[in-house]
């Protein structure tokens, strides 16, 4: 089994998709008939990365009842704080962070569950891809990254102002290709990174990744396939859509 961990963060409250998150998380989300947090498990594994820790927090009980009920003959330790999962293809540590915990405080808090590798991987629980993982990895080791994010295009945006004293100086309803990055997760991390995370009161974009840019040792991997988030009730309709086509790109990875 690979040993190297992929921490996905599952602990925010999604307050934008209105009632879809009132009684589950957002990375419970049904897409494509599973959780999206499902699926972002599955990116992984198709690079053999099979050891995850994943951070609850809004609605914990609803991650950690999805995996008892999914494994159930491969619990391996059931209390409050952590659910530990283990047969021969896949270990999940579920790991209760906080209702309230930031960003970084989440990573802070599952330090000693990464504490063995030099690096490790790092995103968000609700975004999918189909970004090259082990291309990921060779930036990372090129650069001798600190960390390593993945910078993707924004959602296409419509009708875009620049304002001046009230006044619309710039208006562009066009579709063409904006020359913006944004961070897309699918971080890599360094295991000494963890150290920047002075409390858990601190969100993990912000000092600490604000620290690596200063240092320039903080590189953007540039995936220019697809990449899309469910942030909104329009993203899940868009992803509803996408499923009807029968366009899932980040089920079609190819090494």
């Amino acid at each position: 089994m690979n040993l190297t961990k992929v921490v996905i963060l599952a602990g925010g409250y999604g307050s934008r998709l209105g009632k879809l998150t009132k009684l589950k998380p957002k990375p419970m989300v049904d897409v494509c008939g599973k959780p999206i947090l499902e699926h972002i498990i599955n990116i992984y594994k198709k690079y053999d990365f099979n050891n995850f820790v994943i951070c609850t927090g809004y609605k914990s009980e609803v991650i950690r009842s999805f995996f008892k009920n999914k494994y159930k003959k491969s619990i391996l330790r059931d209390t409050k704080k952590e659910l530990k999962i283990k047969n021969k293809d896949i270990s999940i540590t579920v790991v209760y962070t906080g209702k309230d915990t930031l960003t970084g405080g989440r990573i802070k808090k599952i330090q000693k569950y990464v504490k063995d590798s030099k690096f490790f991987h790092m995103t968000y629980g609700d975004g999918l891809s189909n970004i090259k993982i082990k291309n990921l990895i060779k930036y990372h080791y090129k650069n001798k990254a600190s960390v390593t994010l993945t910078a993707v295009r924004p959602k296409q945006r419509y009708g875009v102002l620049k304002l001046k004293n009230k006044k619309v100086n710039y208006f562009d309803n066009s579709k063409k290709k904006s020359d913006i990055y944004i961070n897309g997760g699918f971080f890599v991390i360094s295991q000494n990174a963890i150290k920047k995370i002075k409390s858990y009161k601190i969100y993990w974009e912000k000092e600490p990744i604000t620290y690596y840019l200063k240092k320039k040792e903080l590189f953007a991997f540039r995936h220019e396939g697809f990449w899309k988030s469910l942030d909104t009730l329009k993203d899940k309709n868009d992803f509803d859509e996408m499923i009807r086509k029968n366009k899932t790109p980040w089920k079609n990875i190819k090494n």
